[in-house]
């Protein structure tokens, strides 16, 4: 972070104090900057000054936080409902952040959800004009076939006013479920450059077959790691960030 910030600013963020808290730890002389006792809330610190309280060295906030989330199914891509629960129950949340999540994954669909107070980063990701690849994995009701690929590779009519940008269908495996192999499951792996409401599973519609559980794998450079488990979460690296 560049610039300086007030004394108590910075203990306020760093280490998670209402600024009235803050401003009484440093008048109790609480508060050491460079290990010399500091008890002025004017005082101005930057990252280079080492500032403790209580004896123990915080360090300055980051501009944004970024949690890579894989989000089970059953929370809504939301920054608060008053029924149900949201994504944002999953992770750290400092009210003083507005959190939020990156694009929307339905209910029911789970996997990478990246959250976060950055709205630039968030801009790069989701602007239509970037077309940032999205892939997910999807369990399909249906036999997938040649014929569908070719299709979702020149864009299909999914009832919006302009058919869907050119998408890449890749299929794992088709095979007869069932004791009497009565329902034909698709493995496949669909990777589509815009963001349309409920785009895969209405891609999925227009060829006749029928999305029953999505997984989104990557967005853009972020891949959801596989020793990440559902509801679990981390923090983004800093070479994550520089997109």
């Amino acid at each position: 972070m560049e610039g300086q910030l007030r004394l108590d600013r910075f203990l306020s963020d760093a280490g998670q104090l209402a600024r009235s808290e803050a401003k009484k730890a440093i008048r109790q002389g609480r508060v050491r900057v460079n290990d010399i006792s500091e008890k002025s809330p004017e005082r101005k610190v930057s990252e280079k000054d080492v500032v403790s309280l209580d004896g123990r060295v915080l360090k300055m906030a980051p501009d944004f936080v970024y949690y890579l989330l894989n989000k089970p199914a059953g929370y809504l891509s939301a920054t608060q409902d008053k029924s149900q629960q949201t994504v944002l129950d999953l992770v750290p949340h400092d009210k003083r952040r507005d959190l939020f999540p990156v694009g929307r994954l339905d209910k029911d669909t789970e996997g990478l959800l990246l959250i976060t107070d950055d709205g630039g980063l968030a801009h790069r990701l989701l602007s239509p004009a970037n077309h940032v690849d999205k892939t997910y994995y999807a369990l399909v009701r249906g036999a997938m076939t040649r014929e569908d690929v070719k299709a979702f590779q020149e864009g299909l009519d999914i009832g919006d006013e302009k058919p869907t940008l050119p998408a890449e269908l890749k299929i794992l495996s088709v095979k007869r479920e069932g004791q009497a192999g009565e329902d034909t499951l698709s493995r496949v792996e669909i990777t589509v450059r815009e963001g349309r409401f409920h785009q895969v599973k209405r891609m999925v519609m227009a060829v006749g077959k029928e999305v029953i559980y999505l997984k989104r794998l990557s967005m853009g450079p972020l891949m959801l790691p596989d020793d990440l488990a559902e509801g679990e979460f981390r923090q983004l690296l800093r070479e994550e960030i520089l997109f």
